[in-house]
């Protein structure tokens, strides 16, 4: 890849890494007032946040991916095969994106977006709210490592 396009590679991945940042920040000001009894409007609002998250997410991985790959299918489980495929070198054309801990992170992150995108009418039990904040939590300095890592990486620096 060339200059022009590693430079415009990194300025859309530091754009939606900005997304990202705002969306942690929403998680963290919702968590602070989050308790198991908390009505369920602020269940719903937290769970949304979370949606929130790994869809941003999962928008900088196509990002990564069109740059590189540039083929995405439209299978019925392109989501975890995107995920998954962010762990892979793919060698002469890319290094791997994500650590194996923080695909783990990001997998059960994609179950609860996948789950809160199909629960019509189901409410949102806090335990699990608690379990993904926990993730989101540990993912949020490991992610960061990781794009640096990425981007050093690709930088050839």
């Amino acid at each position: 890849m060339d200059e022009k396009n590693i430079a415009l590679l990194a300025a859309d991945i530091n754009a939606q890494r900005m997304t990202i940042e705002r969306v942690f920040a929403a998680l963290d000001n919702r968590a602070n007032s989050l308790h198991a009894k908390s009505p369920p409007e602020k269940l719903e609002s937290f769970a949304y946040q979370l949606h929130n998250l790994y869809g941003a997410i999962e928008d900088l991985f196509k990002v990564i991916a069109v740059y590189f790959e540039n083929n995405i299918s439209d299978s019925s489980q392109w989501h975890s095969r995107l995920l998954q495929r962010m762990t892979q070198t793919i060698e002469g054309t890319r290094p791997a994106v994500i650590s194996q801990e923080n695909y783990l992170r990001l997998n059960g992150l994609r179950a609860f977006w996948h789950f809160f995108r199909h629960a019509y009418g189901v409410p949102i039990d806090f335990a699990q709210l608690m379990n993904n904040l926990e993730r989101a939590e540990a993912l949020q300095p490991q992610l960061d490592q990781d794009l640096d890592a990425f981007l050093k990486q690709v930088k050839g620096t």
